[in-house]
C-alpha cells in the first residue's frame, strides 16, 4: 500500500498552510459532526487551502488528506488507501479534486457505508460534475458552495485584522454611519476597493497581482475545455458556442442584453438547448443571468453578466477591450446577492427596495418618488442616508 507516500505529502503541504486567517463561515461548515460533506467552488476560491486547515487544526485526531488526481491512484484505488489509514486509528479524511476519481461517487459511497465512524470531506472545483454525480449520495451528502472573496474578506486578509459584518437591513438605516466609520478609521479601504474589483475576488491574487489575470483566464479556460465536456449533455463540437458568448457578452461592454431567437440562429441550436447551456455557464460561476422583475416566473434571462469584476477583467485584458466602469460596478453589485432582478426603474431590485447603480454624479431622477429605493454610489462615504457606497454591500452578513 501507499499511504506512506500520502502521509509524507500531507506532512510536506501542511508546512506551508497557515493558520493566521481563516475563512470562518466556510471553516464552522465542514467542522460540523456531519459524516460526509462536499465543498464546491469555482477554481481558485480556496477550497484547498481550507481543507488543509482543517486537517492542521485537528487535535487528538488523525486526519489524511489526499487529492483525487494524484498519480498514486492509477495504481491503487482510494477505497484501499482509507482502509489502511483506519487500522492504523485514522478517523479524519479530505478528498481534494474528488470529481477528478474515476466512479467517485460510488467510491466515497462505499468508504461511507465501511467505515461507519469516518469523517469525510471532499472537494471539487468541477461543481457542474459533482452537482450532477451527487444524487447517488443524496441520503448521505451535505453540499456548500464557498464562494469567492467577499471585500470584506479580502480587506481583512490585506490588512491582517477583523470586521463586523452587517445585515442588509443596517446598511439600509444606517449607512452613513457605518460608511463613514470604517473609512475614518481604515483611510486606504476606498483604495483597496478599486484594486478589489480588478483582483480580488480569488485568493490566488496572493500569489502575485502581475500574473493573476493569466491565472484567472487558465482557470476559466479548464471549466471550458474540461469541465462542461466532462458532462455527456454536451456535444463536444459545440465548445465553441460557450466560447462565442463569452465573447459577445464582453464586446457588449455594456450588461448583454438577451435575444433568444438572434443567438440560436447564431449558433445553430433550438431554444431549450441554448437555456441549457446557458444555466450550465451559471452553474460554473462564469455568468450571473439576470431576469427582470416580474409576478410572472419566467426561466428566460434578459441580461447576461460575469459572475464578478475579475472576470470580466481577464476575459477583457485578453480579447484587448476597454473594461466599461458602468458595467463593473453594476456586475459588483449583482455579485453581491443570491435574489436579485433588473427593474424598469432603478437598475435592480433586491426584495422590496430598488437600486439606482452610478458614479458620484449620480442623482435621483431615475427614482424619484419611488419608496423604497436607494442610489449605490461608487464612492468612498456619503451624507445623505438614501446614497450607499458600493463597497458596503462587501460587508453584507450571510
Amino acid at each position: 500500500m501507499n499511504l506512506e507516500y500520502f502521509l509524507r505529502k500531507q506532512e510536506r503541504l501542511l508546512m506551508q498552510v497557515t493558520l493566521k486567517y481563516t475563512r470562518s463561515k466556510y471553516y464552522d461548515l465542514i467542522v460540523s459532526q456531519d459524516r460526509l460533506i462536499a465543498l464546491i467552488g469555482s477554481r481558485g476560491v480556496g477550497k484547498t487551502t481550507l481543507l488543509l486547515q482543517y486537517i492542521k487544526n485537528l487535535i487528538n485526531i488523525s486526519g489524511l488528506y489526499v487529492t483525487a488526481d494524484d498519480i498514486e491512484f492509477t495504481n491503487t484505488r482510494l477505497f484501499d488507501i482509507v482502509d489502511e489509514f483506519y487500522s492504523t486509528g485514522g478517523r479524519v479524511l479530505a478528498i481534494d479534486e474528488i470529481h477528478k476519481y474515476k466512479n467517485w461517487s460510488q467510491e466515497i459511497k462505499n468508504i461511507y457505508d465501511s467505515f461507519p465512524d469516518m469523517t469525510i470531506r471532499i472537494t471539487g472545483s468541477s461543481m457542474i460534475n459533482i452537482m450532477y454525480e451527487k444524487y447517488d449520495l443524496s441520503r448521505r451528502l451535505i453540499l456548500y458552495k464557498m464562494e469567492t472573496l467577499s471585500f470584506k474578506e479580502y480587506f481583512e486578509i490585506q490588512k491582517e485584522i477583523s470586521l463586523p459584518s452587517y445585515s442588509l437591513d443596517e446598511i439600509l438605516s444606517n449607512s452613513k454611519e457605518i460608511s463613514s466609520k470604517l473609512i475614518f478609521e481604515h483611510e486606504d479601504l476606498y483604495g483597496h476597493f478599486k484594486k478589489y474589483l480588478k483582483n480580488g475576488f480569488y485568493p490566488f491574487y496572493l500569489e502575485g497581482e502581475n500574473s493573476f489575470d493569466n491565472k484567472l483566464y487558465n482557470a476559466l479556460d479548464k471549466i471550458i475545455n474540461e469541465d462542461i465536456p466532462s458532462l455527456n449533455k454536451i456535444n463536444y463540437s459545440h465548445i465553441s458556442i460557450f466560447k462565442k458568448l463569452i465573447y459577445f457578452v464582453v464586446y457588449s461592454k455594456k450588461p448583454f442584453s438577451v435575444n433568444i431567437a438572434s443567438l440560436c440562429r447564431e449558433f445553430g441550436i433550438t431554444e431549450p438547448t441554448l437555456y441549457t447551456y446557458m444555466d450550465i455557464l451559471d452553474k460554473t460561476d462564469i455568468f450571473k443571468s439576470m431576469r427582470k422583475y416580474s409576478t410572472k416566473i419566467s426561466k428566460k434571462p434578459q441580461k447576461l453578466l460575469f459572475s464578478n469584476p475579475n472576470i470580466l477583467y481577464s476575459y477583457s485584458k485578453k480579447f484587448d477591450i476597454e473594461v466599461d466602469v458602468g458595467t463593473i460596478r453594476e456586475t459588483y453589485f449583482a455579485s453581491c446577492f443570491k435574489n436579485i432582478y433588473y427593474s424598469d426603474i432603478g437598475d435592480f431590485k433586491v426584495g422590496d427596495t430598488i437600486y439606482e447603480v452610478g458614479g458620484r454624479n449620480k442623482d435621483f431622477k431615475q427614482i424619484k418618488n419611488i419608496p423604497n429605493s436607494y442610489l449605490v454610489l461608487d464612492v468612498d462615504y456619503t451624507v445623505n442616508s438614501k446614497k450607499i457606497p458600493l463597497w458596503l454591500f462587501g460587508f453584507i452578513k450571510e
